[in-house]
């Protein structure tokens, strides 16, 4: 399989593609013929979460020597249950609990295996150089990039998180992170400020990396070795909704992504384009609603007011993988994909024809959430089903209720409640004057609901860190940081 940019005519199979993380050209990698990939997606419904992982891994990254060794290393025993991501009935609809694994958030189904893929990637492709990740992060995708890449031979990795834009423990899990090749660093800006400051990095530092013995790569899903194995809990899903009996094969089936950087809600697109009976995708957003106009509109606009809420990680103005949908819906168009990146870089806004809207409806729908609906959301669900989830979920369902038709719909839980226990304990009518440890200890004990393990040990953890640094010195920060 050849995987090629979104920009340009360059290829490359996908173990240079994990490998290189964005394209040279700044574009990013897709497989130009996923949507006429022959899958046998039925037979896939047939086994466990793991072996369906083999199964999709194999099918996307089919460079990748022993598939299904580097799945079982990943996955086995590492999440609270082989299942990794169960799906669990919660009124009216269903929540697929993401957050199983081992830093609490959706992202440890693919940052568990990613290590592994670049490894075997470098291993197989001959690559002398080591490898050095730049990733930036909303909240979550550090924590469990640093957890997945902590002292792996031959890789160094650097994370970038907005200052005061993360939680107390979400910043707490990655300035206490432990390993020898790890650096985390705070940017004074908001997530579209370290992304944008990562991205100039890739263009600017990829010689001078080089010639320093290193090559850039990226554990964000701007990564195809991120994004791959993220395809694999929709299938996991649809089988658990044919295996309870609630669903045949061949019906649809609606899933609601609370949605940021469009990572997450684009794996479920390329599920449906390799046969999954997907109905609509709905993409929620929080108050930041810049996806929510778009789909809606035709028009990015990101010359709006930027909002810090409850739900962080989707605190985001430029989505990046929303470029791999647009390549799709131009007809694989490099050259028009180009030219709204470029209208995005300079005049910070595009627009697609109506045709190209229209073409995406069909597919696609886009609500948001006010920080008072998503409050009441989380309030309203603990109340009336006793289940209790984080201010990013409450995001989707709300959403979700909001577009309920004939199909059963699947809302992704993309965090434990833990991680944000002030937001919660909030909306649940609670006092919130105390440290965020506190708080957990508050909400177990309102709730029952058990902290995750590696959560309940974060209080007290020394900070190894606390590094501050201005929007536009992410690429000197590298340089010296990497000599350090």
């Amino acid at each position: 399989m050849e995987y090629k940019s979104t920009r340009s005519n360059f290829t490359t199979d996908s173990l240079n593609a994990v490998l290189l993380g964005p394209a040279p050209d700044g574009g990013l990698f897709i497989d130009p013929n996923m949507d006429c990939t022959s899958f046998d997606w039925k037979a896939c419904l047939k086994l466990d979460t793991i072996s369906m992982s083999k199964m999709i891994l194999g099918k996307l990254l089919p460079d990748f020597k022993d598939m299904d060794s580097l799945v079982e290393k990943a996955y086995r025993g590492r999440f609270e249950t082989d299942d990794l991501t169960p799906l669990v009935k919660v009124g009216p609809a269903y929540v697929l609990e993401l957050f199983r694994g081992p830093t609490s958030a959706f992202k440890d189904v693919a940052l568990s295996i990613l290590p592994r893929l670049m490894t075997a990637a470098m291993e197989q492709s001959g690559e002398q150089k080591k490898v050095l990740i730049l990733t930036a992060t909303s909240g979550d995708t550090g924590k469990a990039a640093l957890e997945g890449f902590h002292d792996v031979p031959g890789i160094k990795i650097m994370v970038f998180y907005p200052h005061n834009g993360v939680s107390l423990v979400q910043k707490t899990q990655m300035t206490t992170q432990e390993g020898e090749n790890v650096t985390v660093c705070a940017v004074k800006g908001n997530f579209d400020d370290c992304q944008t400051g990562v991205k100039k990095a890739f263009r600017s530092l990829g010689s001078w990396a080089e010639e320093h013995g290193y090559r850039l790569s990226s554990a964000n899903s701007i990564n195809i070795g991120r994004l791959a194995p993220q395809t694999v809990y929709y299938f996991a899903a649809y089988r658990d909704l044919v295996n309870s009996g609630r669903i045949k094969v061949g019906d649809k089936v609606d899933y609601c992504v609370p949605t940021g950087n469009f990572g997450d809600i684009l794996a479920g697109y390329w599920a449906k384009l390799m046969g999954l009976p997907v109905g609509k995708l709905i993409c929620a957003s929080n108050k930041n609603r810049i996806l929510t106009d778009f789909f809606n509109t035709g028009v990015y606009d990101v010359k709006r007011e930027f909002f810090k809420t409850s739900s962080p990680s989707m605190d985001i103005l430029v989505s990046s993988n929303l470029e791999r949908l647009l390549y799709l819906a131009f007809d694989k168009d490099q050259e028009k994909v180009c030219r709204c990146m470029e209208k995005l870089q300079s005049d910070g806004v595009y627009a697609v024809s109506s045709d190209i809207l229209e073409k995406l409806s069909k597919d696609f729908s886009a609500l948001c959430c006010t920080e008072e609906e998503s409050q009441k959301a989380i309030s309203d669900v603990w109340k009336n089903y006793s289940y209790l989830m984080d201010p990013h979920t409450s995001v989707a369902w709300h959403c979700a209720m909001q577009n309920m038709g004939e199909n059963p719909v699947v809302v992704l839980s993309t965090a434990s409640p833990y991680k944000f226990p002030q937001s919660v304990l909030k909306a649940l009518g609670q006092e919130t004057h105390m440290d965020e440890f506190d708080l957990m200890d508050a909400l177990n004990k309102l709730t029952g609901v058990p902290v995750p393990k590696n959560l309940s040990g974060l209080k007290g953890r020394k900070t190894r860190f606390d590094n501050v640094i201005e929007n536009n010195g992410i690429e000197d920060y590298v340089k010296e940081a990497l000599w350090k």
